[in-house]
């Protein structure tokens, strides 16, 4: 049997408590508090104070950035100029080109709302799509 002090292992003991427990129990605790210790160490070392996980904010800073007013601007002009090739296309291409690229739908999900063969949708998206990039060359 071994003699522990119940204030070294639980911190809501405020005075010092012995007990006697037997020696796995003691060595299960040692063991405990010498990884607790490791894991202090490495956290010092790597300077990995603080957790992504922790729901303070800072995982949200780490991975989002604010963009600046310059990217804010370019970000602007860039959706004009494809709002405008986007709408130099005749309205049926331009709806399925809106379809495939800005909603995610597949060429089937759009013959079969529209009633046409699916074949004819993606070449009809592939055309709107050459016809876009000949529009953004020749204008911009």
């Amino acid at each position: 049997m071994t003699t522990i002090n119940l204030k070294d292992y639980y911190p809501w003991y405020l005075t010092n408590e012995y007990i006697e427990v037997t020696d796995e129990v003691a060595e299960a605790l040692m063991a405990s508090k010498r990884a607790e210790a490791a894991h202090a160490e490495r956290v010092r070392y790597n300077r990995a104070y603080y957790s992504l996980d922790c729901d303070d904010g800072i995982e949200y800073s780490a991975c989002v950035h604010e963009p600046s007013p310059q990217e804010l601007l370019d970000r602007k002009e860039m959706f004009y100029l494809l709002w405008n090739a986007l709408n130099s296309l005749p309205e049926v291409q331009g709806r399925r080109v809106d379809a495939y690229l800005i909603l995610g739908k597949t060429y089937r999900q759009i013959a079969r709302e529209e009633g046409v063969d699916k074949c004819a949708v993606r070449r009809s998206v592939k055309s709107g799509i050459t016809h876009m990039k000949k529009y953004l060359r020749k204008n911009f």
